[in-house]
């Protein structure tokens, strides 16, 4: 990465790649048409902070080079020194999904050793870095009578039990007026139990239901006891309903109550890594920081994973090489083709996915977001891939194929079982997860200072030379630790803000 600066009242411009012909502003509030660098490139345009200048001449139809790779071809001759805004950019074909392939090299690493977190150990072996209580529904029915029962329990019985840090509802828009058997059913449902089972919860399992839905209990919970089980059409009235849900959750609490702390090594934690609100730092700050950590909880042994189809759909060429074998590669192809047939369907260009605000951040096109989206999943081998939902099961990194929305994507994370998650974003963005503490990491500098009370770790002192990516992964790290342990709260965590779960459902609503 080059950087034009010689001190901070100089212009500043980064560029990634030598073989790049554009390159991003850094200064905060953009720069000026005139300004000209120690290099002698002089704007010709006012060029907005994260928004890309161009290095050399570009004629009509010649490619647009960043991170070193093609991200779109110009829609006409685009002098040096202009600002190249999205519309001057057309998108390239995606690579081909038959013509990748896998290097079939398992990890080489030096070990990180000596690294311990305090969670709480689980029966299964999982470890929370959390203590809920979580209630299932199995159908959005339910919703409004546990929405009370919660109240009342938060406020009248969790103080009881100083152990216990929250009581959650599951809620969901799923359980019926659905095709529960209809093709792409599976999603939505094993994302419901596998909810459930996050090593948050402690395995204590307390399920609602309506009593007529689709979703009925054992098809989540086959073993499902009727101690951990409420049916409101068998109650008799309102309050016979929450009180029933009151005093099995205090069974439950009483439980939790009893779990402790203790010293856990790196490797039994699961930390999702993921990204909203982007810009063009993105994959030059936030981003490879996060990678810089995300290695290091590989070396130290965690299970890490990354996701967002369409945000790695068009940087999967850069992926397929890491994967361990034929059959996780074979396994990464298939959730691209099942994805790009899922955007096919509904008529949808997979450059749908940048939103106003990504390109107002400099991001010409989801090829320039995906490039610099992946830089969070590190450089060490990717050991498996998950579809939508499924549990992780080997420690290293995994793929989890989920959809980019910030609040499907972290609802699929906590599914597959994460119990910590680090975000990054140049835009901001407030979202938050009650199951999971979340670690926001700003991109630039600009968004640390006017959400200096949101964001918990700013990497926008990569770009102005303050600190190397190599520090920022390291003071991550460390973060995500002191978090896991609780000696730590996230700035959003403290706030108490938490977004709603969203189960992705791809299949037919009836």
């Amino acid at each position: 990465m080059e950087s034009k600066m010689t001190n901070e009242r100089q212009p500043l411009y980064i560029k990634v790649n030598p073989k790049d012909n554009v390159a991003i502003i850094v200064n905060q509030g953009g720069l000026s048409k005139g300004t000209v660098f120690s290099d002698g490139l002089e704007l010709l345009q006012d060029i907005p902070e994260a928004n890309k200048v161009t290095l050399d001449n570009i004629k009509k139809d010649e490619p647009i080079i960043r991170y070193g790779e093609v991200i779109g071809y110009a829609t006409e001759d685009i002098q040096k020194g202009s600002w190249l805004r999205e519309d001057r950019v057309i998108l390239p074909r995606a690579y081909s999904l038959d013509e990748l392939e896998s290097e079939c090299i398992g990890n080489n690493i030096e070990p990180l050793e000596g690294y311990t977190f305090m969670g709480y150990k689980n029966s299964d072996g999982s470890v929370g870095t959390k203590n809920i209580l979580g209630i299932t529904t199995t159908v959005q029915c339910s919703e409004g009578v546990l929405n009370v029962a919660v109240d009342r329990l938060k406020k009248e019985v969790l103080p009881k039990y100083e152990n216990v840090d929250d009581i959650i509802a599951l809620n969901h828009l799923y359980g019926c007026g659905v095709a529960i058997k209809g093709k792409g059913a599976e999603v939505p449902i094993r994302t419901i139990k596998n909810l459930a089972k996050n090593a948050n919860f402690g395995g204590e399992i307390l399920t609602v239901s309506l009593g007529c839905e689709k979703l009925v209990p054992d098809m989540l919970f086959p073993e499902l006891e009727r101690e951990n089980l409420v049916i409101l059409q068998d109650c008799y009235g309102f309050n016979a309903m929450v009180e029933e849900i009151m005093v099995k959750a205090e069974t439950k609490l009483k439980k939790l109550n009893e779990r402790t702390r203790v010293e856990c090594p790196v490797s039994d934690l699961v930390v999702g890594l993921q990204c909203g609100g982007s810009d063009a730092f993105s994959g030059v700050t936030a981003n490879p920081a996060v990678g810089y950590a995300a290695d290091l909880l590989v070396r130290a042994g965690a299970k890490v994973i990354f996701s967002e189809v369409t945000e790695i759909r068009d940087a999967v060429h850069l992926l397929a090489p890491r994967t361990v074998n034929e059959e996780v590669l074979s396994k990464l192809v298939s959730e691209m083709k099942w994805y790009d047939n899922y955007l096919e369907q509904a008529d949808v260009d997979r450059d749908a996915n940048p939103s106003p605000g990504n390109k107002k951040g400099g991001l010409s096109n989801v090829v320039d977001k995906a490039l610099g989206s992946v830089a969070k999943s590190g450089s060490t081998r990717i050991v498996d891939v998950l579809s939508p939902g499924e549990r992780i099961k080997k420690h290293g990194m995994t793929y989890a194929a989920t959809p980019a929305s910030d609040f499907v994507c972290g609802t699929q994370q906590l599914a597959s079982g994460i119990t910590m998650q680090v975000f990054t974003t140049g835009r901001g963005t407030t979202y938050n997860l009650n199951v999971s503490p979340v670690i926001k990491v700003s991109t630039n500098s600009t968004l640390k200072e006017k959400w200096f009370d949101l964001i918990d770790v700013d990497a926008g002192t990569i770009a102005t030379g303050h600190k190397t990516i190599e520090e920022v992964g390291w003071e991550i790290f460390n973060l995500i630790l002191d978090v896991a342990s609780d000696k730590q709260k996230t700035y959003a965590d403290q706030h108490k803000i938490y977004n709603a779960l969203a189960v992705f459902n791809p299949a037919p609503v009836t």
